[in-house]
């Protein structure tokens, strides 16, 4: 029996959570199949069960509470959803109660990144306004927001969207402008309408005072110029998902003071390496790891999360989810060598969440 209260109606949600994730599948799939683990394909789906995962091997991992930086929360319930069509839960908040539940999931910052502006935005803020709301209806997780044009979506970015994006800064659970930025790899939109799109926001962004959530991709000169044009050094930045040249996120660290880097699943992929590279440059520095753990759900489940699974070998879930963090700060902390382990490297990672987004 589901003990969180069901205020968003299933048939009301779901219906806008389909027509996300179908949006997402046409305009961002590209953008998320980044650093893909595709060797080989695997065709059956596990039981709902395991998506509630396995304990923690590791006590002083479990006892860090987890916050998730850059997550699609609707997006993966609507993932949930088509993947499980028997599925037990069926709302967005049930999602977030049922496999959060005793994983010690203390924040999610949910990510909004479409031309036009879903109003389902609103709905999910509004009921987090409390903390007896967020006790309630979230299962006592911190809800927040950031709202963006993602650069695939930047031809359609318009005075309306941006005027939509501007009203939901103003909202009490938003902490941040994006995801936005520079996508060269798939160039869903023209390269020069993704660059003022990505200039238009950052003024704002930054007139604001709003720490930027940053999406580059094989655009590591553009980016650069457009940042350091545009933003002032002392700005909080978080670049999501890192999988660009290590020697570009020096450059990055060195001139932005307070800019991270959010690391996701895709670490554990074999196909790409840099991620891992700019973390034990990092952890070699004499500030260690300027790091934001993400799992940019319901993309990229942690692949080291499988050794954990072992009867489920030959088989892959069909979505990430927030509580999937513990695995990849684990993962993380091997890149990052003696004397991090994954405890330290969760709590690393939540004291930058408070620096950027005043998340804790």
């Amino acid at each position: 029996m589901l003990t969180c209260n069901h205020v968003i109606r299933t048939s009301q949600l779901l219906r806008v959570s389909l027509v996300l994730h179908n949006h997402l599948h046409f305009t961002t799939t590209a953008h998320r199949t980044m650093g893909k683990n595709n060797k080989k394909k695997f065709n059956i789906i596990p039981t709902e069960t395991y998506l509630r995962l396995p304990p923690l091997a590791d006590a002083s991992l479990a006892a860090q509470p987890i916050i998730d930086t850059h997550t699609h929360l609707v997006s993966t319930f609507s993932t949930y959803r088509t993947k499980y069509k028997n599925g037990t839960l069926y709302t967005v908040h049930d999602f977030v109660c049922e496999m959060y539940r005793d994983r010690n999931v203390k924040a999610i910052v949910d990510v909004w990144c479409e031309a036009p502006v879903l109003p389902t935005w609103r709905e999910l803020a509004d009921s987090a306004l409390t903390a007896e709301d967020r006790e309630q209806k979230w299962g006592g997780v911190d809800y927040w927001f950031v709202m963006g044009v993602h650069p695939h979506d930047a031809k359609s970015y318009n005075d309306a969207v941006e005027a939509s994006i501007l009203e939901a800064m103003a909202h009490p659970r938003c902490v941040g402008w994006g995801e936005m930025g520079l996508d060269y790899h798939y160039d869903n939109s023209p390269r020069e309408i993704q660059q003022q799109v990505f200039i238009r926001q950052l003024k704002h962004a930054v007139r604001l005072g709003k720490p930027l959530t940053i999406h580059t991709r094989e655009a590591e000169a553009d980016t650069e110029r457009i940042l350091k044009e545009h933003v002032p050094a002392d700005h909080k930045i978080h670049i999501h998902c890192f999988t660009d040249s290590p020697e570009f996120a020096q450059r990055l660290l060195q001139h932005f003071c307070n800019l991270y880097i959010g690391i996701t699943g895709v670490i554990t992929y074999s196909t790409n390496l840099n991620t891992s590279n700019i973390v034990s440059q990092m952890a070699a520095s004499d500030g260690g790891p300027r790091i934001l753990l993400e799992t940019d759900a319901p993309f990229m489940v942690p692949s080291n999360l499988y050794n954990s699974i072992p009867e489920i070998k030959g088989s892959r879930l069909p979505l990430c989810h927030t509580a999937m963090i513990p695995w990849v700060a684990e993962y993380t902390a091997g890149k990052a060598g003696h004397p991090w382990n994954g405890a330290d490297i969760m709590k690393r990672a939540n004291e930058n969440a408070k620096t950027v987004y005043g998340v804790q």
